[in-house]
């Protein structure tokens, strides 16, 4: 009795571990990491703030922010935030996206355009960072307003959201 017990708790937790590896592989990319400090009472107590963007080079991305007392915590919980964070976005053949589209994020003005098959990303900073992580291969953007590297990821990301396919918009306005 007890030694198919011992089996079948074999068996569950061998497949937990498969489970757990068939998880698919995330590309993690730093932004940034910068020193910050809190003034008490007792002087300053410095930390680090790290900026990460996670995703798995085929649609899905997101961005984590977090501050620990080191560079490696500090990166390790940003990554855990960025996975909690991700978005699935439309790609479509040509490696692109399927429509001009805007995104804001505090001051920060992001826009999107599609671009021609291997013209590559064109972008700067944050934005062609997360472009890269998602899997998007030509497109043409721009950010306008504040040159903050935090708000200008996120706004990348919330115009990656603003991303609709052509079923998506038949399927909204009952054009089945």
């Amino acid at each position: 009795m007890s030694s198919d017990l011992k089996k079948i708790n074999k068996v569950k937790k061998n497949s937990r571990r498969i489970s757990n590896t068939q998880e698919p592989k995330l590309v993690e990319r730093l932004i940034k990491i910068s020193r910050v400090s809190k003034v008490t009472k007792g002087g300053k107590k410095l930390s680090f703030r790290a900026i990460v963007v996670v995703g798995d080079e085929n649609g899905k991305v997101g961005v984590g922010v977090a501050k620990a007392d080191d560079v490696v915590n500090a990166f390790k919980k940003a990554k855990t935030d960025g996975r909690k964070n991700l978005i699935e976005l439309p790609i479509t053949k040509a490696l692109s996206i399927p429509h001009n589209v805007a995104g804001n994020f505090g001051a920060c003005k992001v826009i999107m355009r599609p671009s021609i098959e291997g013209s590559g990303v064109i972008a700067g900073g944050a934005v062609r960072i997360v472009l890269e992580v998602a899997g998007v291969k030509n497109v043409i953007a721009k950010q306008l307003g504040s040159n903050n590297l935090l708000n200008n990821a996120r706004a990348s990301v919330c115009a990656l959201q603003n991303l609709t396919t052509k079923a998506q918009v038949a399927k909204k306005r009952n054009l089945d």
